[in-house]
């Protein structure tokens, strides 16, 4: 029987190969691992280049940026200052003409007032006599009256008719009776108080206002404004003419109204009238009777 050789076993190629193959793969990684390390060494000098620049430029921006934000400040700084100005300077023109315009206002409102004044003094002013009318004797006791409410005054109103006026306006003229009633006036002014309030109610009727008196008193008062009244004495044509008055008298009280007075001292006027003229009777028949 012959003997056979065999060929010695090689090395298990896996082995071999696995060797060999474990070999290059080191030697790859360890290329890979070079590449990768020259690649992160390569990469890391511009970064680290880069880094560097950019803070560079970063501080360098900065530093442009801020001179550019004042040069900007500067330039918006000069507009604003001249806006500021103009607007300071349209402010001020306006003030001076609002300050103005309302000089001018204020003035032509107290010319106004005055001449408000003036409209009403005429409206409640007898043109002929420069005394009260009505109208503005009715205020004055309207606001008297208040004032007693108030402070709880007292006071008279006297309402007084001239006598023989008609007669007078009838034989001589109009002319004549203004005469009179001037005088009756000036009369009244005198014997009065400057305090006391005098008006003409219309035609030959006054009327006075006269504070703080008693019934008595106001009695007393209007009898001396009637005994001055017939003293006093006119000539027209040649002509001596007397005139006469007589007097009524209410007395004022806290809820007295300012026609009601009136009306209460009209009607004790044309009761002193009516004894006035009772009295001049009986007068001239006894004259008569001495003649006889």
């Amino acid at each position: 029987m012959k003997k056979t050789t065999r060929a010695p076993r090689r090395p298990p190629a896996a082995t071999g190969r696995g060797n060999a193959t474990g070999t290059r793969r080191k030697t790859v990684r360890s290329r890979k691992a070079t590449t990768a390390g020259t690649k992160v060494k390569t990469s890391t000098v511009p970064e680290i280049k880069l880094k560097s620049n950019l803070k560079v430029r970063s501080s360098t921006n900065r530093k442009t940026g801020t001179r550019n934000k004042v040069k900007a400040a500067a330039r918006l700084e000069k507009p604003h200052a001249t806006i500021v100005a103009k607007a300071e300077a349209r402010r001020s023109t306006a003030v001076a003409r609002a300050e103005a315009t309302i000089r001018q206002l204020k003035a032509e409102l107290a010319q106004m007032r005055r001449r408000v004044a003036e409209l009403q003094a005429l409206v409640e002013t007898d043109f002929l006599l420069g005394i009260f009318n009505r109208r503005g004797f009715e205020r004055e006791l309207s606001r008297s009256i208040a004032y007693m409410k108030r402070y709880y005054a007292t006071g008279a109103v006297i309402v007084l008719d001239v006598d023989r006026l008609k007669p007078i306006n009838d034989s001589f003229g109009h002319a004549a009776g203004d005469e009179v009633l001037k005088a009756v006036a000036a009369t009244l002014a005198k014997i009065v108080r400057a305090s006391d309030v005098v008006g003409r109610l219309g035609g030959d009727e006054f009327a006075l206002l006269l504070w703080n008196l008693s019934e008595t008193d106001a009695r007393a008062k209007a009898q001396a404004l009637e005994q001055a009244i017939d003293e006093l004495s006119f000539r027209f044509d040649g002509r001596t003419v007397t005139a006469g008055a007589s007097a009524g008298i209410a007395i004022l009280a806290p809820q007295a109204d300012a026609r009601r007075v009136l009306e209460e001292a009209d009607r004790a006027m044309y009761v002193r009238k009516a004894q006035r003229r009772h009295e001049t009777k009986q007068d001239t028949s006894r004259g008569a009777s001495i003649v006889r």
